[in-house]
């Protein structure tokens, strides 16, 4: 079963709170509310999901992500499936979702996948770089040089303004940092790297130079899964209502 929570970022202290959990079975589209929806009041459900006590069922993906998913009718799609590093059929709904965020400007709505071991208990987890918008034009255009397989290190950032739990991505070959890792993800990987900090690596996926900045640059993280690690766990993140009660509908 593939597991997608969806973070909320609340308008005052801009924190990021798991809101809710999108499970598919090969069958059906399960959504659920969290704990992490009740953490401010600011939150409010969503239309097509209004009842936070209700767990709700769909053979067809819900609007609210399905919205998020580049149309294939789109002439840029094959290019889209490029900077993804996706082959066409690998374009999974929730693959698609995990691997973007389901990124839009006009929210602030972000999606989190939550890794399984692979079968030789390492952890993987592909995310872009984020905030390059907000870097220097000279070190944008740095990015553009790296190379896949290059080497990144994660660089906590405690006295950032705006995050204390910042993970800067510098590079390995000089002192330039080239964005930030996913604020929602920065939890799970700060996990990774005290449990093991050198076996904690970070490389270049891809480097998409004709993609939006948002799309520039596809990085990787590899460490070993530690015992005992349960990536998106917490209070928040359990869910309001058992997946047995669940809402039928065809489509949200």
């Amino acid at each position: 079963m593939t597991v997608l929570y969806l973070a909320w970022q609340e308008p005052k202290e801009r924190h990021w709170f798991p809101v809710g959990r999108l499970c598919f079975d090969g069958s059906t589209y399960r959504f659920g509310y969290t704990k992490g929806a009740m953490r401010s009041p600011d939150f409010m459900p969503f239309a097509q999901m209004p009842d936070l006590n209700t767990s709700y069922a769909s053979t067809e993906l819900f609007p609210l992500f399905k919205n998020r998913i580049l149309s294939k009718s789109r002439p840029e799609y094959p290019s889209f499936l490029n900077w993804l590093d996706l082959e066409s059929g690998e374009d999974e709904p929730l693959t698609l979702l995990a691997r973007t965020g389901g990124e839009r400007a006009t929210d602030s709505l972000r999606i989190v996948p939550c890794p399984t071991p692979s079968p030789d208990g390492v952890y993987h987890m592909s995310f872009f770089s984020h905030g390059i918008r907000y870097l220097p034009e000279s070190i944008q255009a740095s990015i553009e040089n790296l190379s896949v397989g290059d080497n990144l290190f994660l660089m906590p950032d405690p006295q950032n303004p705006y995050d204390s739990d910042a993970l800067a991505l510098r590079m390995a070959s000089q002192a330039v940092i080239v964005g930030y890792c996913p604020r929602y993800l920065n939890h799970d990987f700060r996990l990774l790297l005290q449990a093991d900090p050198r076996a904690t690596r970070v490389h270049v996926k891809r480097v998409n130079r004709a993609a939006p900045l948002q799309l520039r640059l596809l990085c990787t993280v590899q460490a070993p899964w530690p015992k005992h690690f349960q990536p998106c766990s917490g209070e928040d993140y359990e869910v309001l209502v058992a997946d047995t009660q669940v809402l039928v509908s065809g489509e949200c």
